[in-house]
């Protein structure tokens, strides 16, 4: 299973009408409902593991993109979801090793989607 499929436009009629705010929630929606299924399921790690893994690939992507310098969100906001990304690979290694609750990190998701959705569109104030 691919952890972030991207269909070619052609699949979807709206692909190609989604802007890049709700590509990103849909990336995270999807991780998040597979840490939420894992969860579920606490007497089997692979599942686990993998969703957890796919949670980080997901958290190192965002990290790249806001420490990019051509980013165009505030420097303050960029920061802090750098720092995000740093706190979800640290605790996706407790949750692995019995030491924290993955609930958290869907927590963590569920707000950054909830910011996806609410946000005024890139150019336009709220």
């Amino acid at each position: 299973m691919k952890p972030f499929p991207s269909p070619p436009a052609y699949q979807s009629p709206d692909a190609a009408l989604r802007t890049p705010r709700q590509i990103e929630r849909q990336a995270i929606a999807a991780v998040t409902a597979r840490l939420r299924v894992a969860a579920a399921r606490p007497d089997s790690l692979p599942p686990l593991a993998q969703a957890l893994h796919d949670n980080r690939r997901l958290w190192t992507h965002l990290a790249a993109a806001v420490a990019d310098r051509s980013n165009a969100l505030p420097a303050d906001l960029r920061a802090r979801l750098f720092a995000l990304a740093e706190f979800a690979g640290r605790h996706s290694a407790q949750v692995l090793r019995g030491e924290g609750d993955v609930q958290v990190l869907i927590d963590i998701n569920t707000a950054i989607m909830r910011g996806l959705d609410d946000a005024p569109p890139a150019g336009r104030a709220a």
